[in-house]
Protein backbone atom coordinates (compact mmCIF):
# COMPACT_ATOMS: atom_id res chain seq x y z
CA UNK A 1 0.00 0.00 0.00
CA UNK A 2 2.79 2.75 0.79
CA UNK A 3 4.73 1.96 -2.86
CA UNK A 4 1.00 2.73 -3.97
CA UNK A 5 0.54 5.55 -2.14
CA UNK A 6 3.89 7.07 -3.54
CA UNK A 7 2.83 6.14 -6.69
CA UNK A 8 0.00 8.56 -6.87
CA UNK A 9 1.68 11.12 -4.89
CA UNK A 10 4.79 11.64 -7.15
CA UNK A 11 5.20 15.04 -9.08
CA UNK A 12 4.90 13.37 -12.76
CA UNK A 13 1.96 11.77 -12.00
CA UNK A 14 0.00 14.80 -10.58
CA UNK A 15 1.13 16.93 -13.21
CA UNK A 16 0.42 14.97 -15.82
CA UNK A 17 -3.34 14.52 -14.46
CA UNK A 18 -4.05 18.02 -14.04
CA UNK A 19 -2.42 18.49 -17.78
CA UNK A 20 -5.16 16.14 -18.92
CA UNK A 21 -7.52 17.80 -17.07
CA UNK A 22 -6.65 21.38 -18.36
CA UNK A 23 -6.21 19.93 -22.08
CA UNK A 24 -9.99 18.40 -22.01
CA UNK A 25 -11.13 21.69 -20.85
CA UNK A 26 -9.34 23.26 -23.46
CA UNK A 27 -10.23 20.93 -25.97
CA UNK A 28 -14.42 21.97 -24.86
CA UNK A 29 -13.62 25.16 -24.95
CA UNK A 30 -12.12 25.12 -28.93
CA UNK A 31 -15.22 22.67 -29.76
CA UNK A 32 -17.48 25.30 -28.90
CA UNK A 33 -15.74 27.81 -30.79
CA UNK A 34 -15.36 25.99 -34.05
CA UNK A 35 -19.30 24.94 -33.35
CA UNK A 36 -20.52 28.06 -32.48
CA UNK A 37 -18.34 30.59 -34.33
CA UNK A 38 -16.18 28.84 -36.86
CA UNK A 39 -18.68 26.47 -38.69
CA UNK A 40 -21.00 29.30 -38.77
CA UNK A 41 -18.66 31.70 -40.23
CA UNK A 42 -17.41 29.14 -42.99
CA UNK A 43 -21.96 28.58 -43.52
CA UNK A 44 -21.95 32.16 -44.33
CA UNK A 45 -19.19 31.78 -46.97
CA UNK A 46 -20.76 28.01 -48.25
CA UNK A 47 -24.12 28.06 -47.31
CA UNK A 48 -24.16 25.27 -45.28
CA UNK A 49 -25.11 26.18 -41.12
CA UNK A 50 -24.14 22.72 -39.42
CA UNK A 51 -21.60 20.36 -41.36
CA UNK A 52 -22.45 17.59 -39.19
CA UNK A 53 -25.46 16.90 -41.18
CA UNK A 54 -23.23 16.38 -44.42
CA UNK A 55 -23.34 12.88 -45.30
CA UNK A 56 -23.33 10.59 -48.23
CA UNK A 57 -24.70 6.88 -48.66
CA UNK A 58 -23.33 3.87 -50.74
CA UNK A 59 -25.04 0.48 -50.80
CA UNK A 60 -27.70 1.37 -47.96
CA UNK A 61 -24.31 2.22 -45.84
CA UNK A 62 -24.74 5.93 -44.56
CA UNK A 63 -21.20 7.96 -43.99
CA UNK A 64 -21.54 11.01 -41.77
CA UNK A 65 -18.36 13.01 -42.96
CA UNK A 66 -20.11 16.49 -41.90
CA UNK A 67 -18.90 15.21 -38.25
CA UNK A 68 -15.12 14.20 -39.27
CA UNK A 69 -15.49 17.82 -40.95
CA UNK A 70 -16.30 19.50 -37.32
CA UNK A 71 -13.27 17.59 -35.80
CA UNK A 72 -11.11 18.42 -38.13
CA UNK A 73 -11.69 21.73 -38.51
CA UNK A 74 -11.77 21.80 -34.82
CA UNK A 75 -8.13 20.17 -34.40
CA UNK A 76 -6.59 22.54 -36.87
CA UNK A 77 -8.02 25.28 -34.76
CA UNK A 78 -6.27 23.62 -31.34
CA UNK A 79 -2.79 22.96 -33.07
CA UNK A 80 -3.10 26.71 -34.35
CA UNK A 81 -3.76 27.90 -30.76
CA UNK A 82 -1.39 25.90 -29.22
CA UNK A 83 1.18 27.03 -31.75
CA UNK A 84 0.79 30.91 -31.52
CA UNK A 85 0.33 31.25 -27.94
CA UNK A 86 2.14 28.78 -26.25
CA UNK A 87 5.07 26.80 -28.51
CA UNK A 88 6.40 30.48 -30.24
CA UNK A 89 5.73 32.38 -26.69
CA UNK A 90 8.22 29.40 -24.74
CA UNK A 91 10.37 28.94 -27.68
CA UNK A 92 10.78 32.74 -27.57
CA UNK A 93 11.93 32.94 -23.74
CA UNK A 94 13.68 29.67 -24.44
CA UNK A 95 16.35 31.50 -26.68
CA UNK A 96 16.09 35.19 -24.83
CA UNK A 97 16.99 33.51 -21.38
CA UNK A 98 19.09 30.03 -22.26
CA UNK A 99 22.49 30.37 -22.72
CA UNK A 100 24.91 27.58 -23.89
CA UNK A 101 27.22 26.33 -21.78
CA UNK A 102 30.71 27.16 -22.20
CA UNK A 103 32.44 23.97 -23.92
CA UNK A 104 35.94 23.40 -22.29
CA UNK A 105 38.45 21.74 -24.83
CA UNK A 106 40.52 18.69 -23.40
CA UNK A 107 41.68 17.41 -26.52
CA UNK A 108 43.69 18.67 -29.49
CA UNK A 109 44.73 17.66 -33.13
CA UNK A 110 47.99 15.98 -33.35
CA UNK A 111 49.61 17.52 -36.02
CA UNK A 112 50.93 14.48 -37.65
CA UNK A 113 47.83 11.77 -38.20
CA UNK A 114 45.35 14.29 -36.92
CA UNK A 115 43.74 12.52 -34.46
CA UNK A 116 42.43 13.99 -31.16
CA UNK A 117 45.17 13.41 -28.13
CA UNK A 118 44.78 14.89 -24.86
CA UNK A 119 46.23 18.75 -24.41
CA UNK A 120 48.92 17.24 -21.45
CA UNK A 121 49.86 14.88 -23.70
CA UNK A 122 54.02 14.55 -25.27
CA UNK A 123 53.14 11.68 -27.67
CA UNK A 124 50.21 10.58 -29.96
CA UNK A 125 48.50 7.42 -28.89
CA UNK A 126 47.93 6.42 -32.43
CA UNK A 127 51.14 7.53 -34.44
CA UNK A 128 53.65 7.91 -31.36
CA UNK A 129 54.77 11.02 -32.65
CA UNK A 130 56.32 13.26 -30.59
CA UNK A 131 54.02 16.15 -29.66
CA UNK A 132 54.59 19.28 -27.31
CA UNK A 133 52.34 20.00 -24.37
CA UNK A 134 50.45 23.13 -24.25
Amino acid sequence: MKDFKEFLLRGNLVDMAVGIVIGLAFAAVITALVSDLITPLIAAIGGQPNFSSLSFTIHNSHFLYGSFFNALIAFVVIAAVVFFLVVKPVNALMRRYHTEPEVVQTTRECPECLSQIPLAATRCAFCTAQVSPR
